[in-house]
């Protein structure tokens, strides 16, 4: 299983979680994102994570069910 890479624009430092699982088509809304993570197991730099705004950061890998990404700067 290989990883998905997530590009930063050149503006953004960061995004937050919810915006992965939006970009990545996991979720259709932003508002769906508090109800897809009590519901499902994520996982940040391999700790689990359940709040949609936390800051992805070049370099921190995501693990959804059976998907990985990992941030990458432009």
């Amino acid at each position: 299983m290989g990883e998905r890479a997530i590009v930063l624009r050149e503006d953004e430092e960061y995004i937050t979680l919810q915006t992965l699982l939006k970009i990545s088509g996991i979720i259709s809304t932003g508002g769906m994102a508090k109800l897809f993570l009590a519901d499902n197991v994520v996982y940040v730099n391999e700790e689990k994570e359940n709040r949609r705004g936390r800051k992805l950061y070049p370099g921190d890998k995501i693990q959804v069910s059976s998907t990985a990404f990992v941030i990458k700067a432009k």
